[in-house]
């Protein structure tokens, strides 16, 4: 019993150094991120967390065989270019964009490092693929909002507010494909007996001068485009809604939880969470082109009531009790 308990020891003992050998030969790997977003952005944070999460299921843990480089480009598109550059100097095996303007970017230094996007609306409109379901070259990724989604917003304003009889589309033509939403917007604008007004807006300084000029007809409301614009600015844009009395529909789930009037779009944390799938496929040998562009699958409705009140908004009950949440 003795002689056999030793063995049993022994053989348990050399098995350690092993199995730590195992665990520090094993390669790490690299990934870069390129952020659209400031670093102290608390929703930026909370998609790169999602991200880092979807690895760890996968196996990928920082530190033991992942790397993870990030950069923080907030808006501006000439810091975009720089982190591009430095992401693409470090020659990871793969890099995470956040969205159109950070693809587009990376695209303009590498076409052979694989970029995987996380929420761009239209990347056959951008020219980042081909198709769809082959998608070729050196990207992939996962969209965020259908076209269609610019009438929808309008149907749901028009809704929440019947005397509406203008709506203005609110985007920052440098930042997002624009005319993916808008077209569909202004057909249902047509269908609504609406007028529909295109709203561009190129800086943080022209927010209230475009509300401003808005709110000085009656009935108007609007609906903001998704884009790393608003996301820097929505603090600012739900104020100004407030301040000039005036309904909007925003794209996104925070903005009603900041005390927008009503929010319909997809989960942007779950794109980040898939898009750790494709990271996990292409670090196992999977190239980007056999990988096809994957549509959103969660979709969030968010009504603000307190919002609404304070507006002199009644919304319908029926809208109530589809939504994914009513903000009391």
């Amino acid at each position: 019993m003795k002689r056999r308990a030793f063995i049993l020891a022994l053989g348990g003992a050399a098995s350690w150094p092993l199995a730590a050998r195992a665990q520090q030969n094993e390669r790490m790997r690299r990934i870069g991120v390129l952020m659209a977003s400031a670093e102290s952005d608390r929703e930026g944070q909370a998609y790169v967390a999602a991200f880092r999460e979807g690895l760890q299921k996968l196996g990928w843990t920082e530190g033991r065989n992942i790397r993870i480089d990030y950069r923080w480009a907030g808006t501006d598109l000439e810091a975009m270019g720089r982190s591009a550059v430095e992401l693409v100097a470090l020659n990871p095996d793969g890099i995470l964009s956040a969205n159109t303007p950070t693809t587009a970017a990376l695209l303009q230094q590498t076409r052979t490092i694989p970029i995987i996007f996380a929420t761009v609306g239209d990347p056959t409109g951008s020219g980042f693929v081909e198709s769809f379901s082959r998608p070729g070259g050196n990207v992939t990724g996962f969209t965020t909002l259908e076209g269609s989604l610019g009438g929808k917003w309008l149907e749901l304003l028009k809704e929440v507010a019947p005397r509406l009889s203008r709506a203005a589309f609110l985007f920052s033509p440098g930042t997002s494909p624009f005319e993916h939403f808008l077209n569909p917007f202004k057909t249902a604008a047509e269908s609504l007996r609406v007028e529909a007004i295109a709203a561009p807006v190129k800086d943080g300084a022209e927010l209230e001068t475009v509300v401003a000029t808005l709110a000085r007809e009656p009935n108007t409301g609007f609906v903001v485009m998704p884009g790393p614009f608003p996301l820097a600015h929505r603090e600012a844009i739900i104020s100004l809604a407030a301040g000039y009395h005036l309904p909007a529909v925003y794209p996104y789930r925070f903005f009603s939880n900041l005390g927008g009037l009503l929010s319909y779009g997809n989960d942007i944390a779950d794109n980040y969470r898939r898009a750790a799938s494709y990271v996990d496929r292409i670090l196992k040998g999977t190239k980007p082109s056999d990988l096809a562009i994957q549509a959103p699958v969660k979709f969030e409705l968010v009504i603000n009531l307190g919002t609404a009140n304070a507006l002199g908004l009644d919304v319908p009950l029926q809208l109530q009790q589809i939504a994914d949440e009513v903000i009391e």
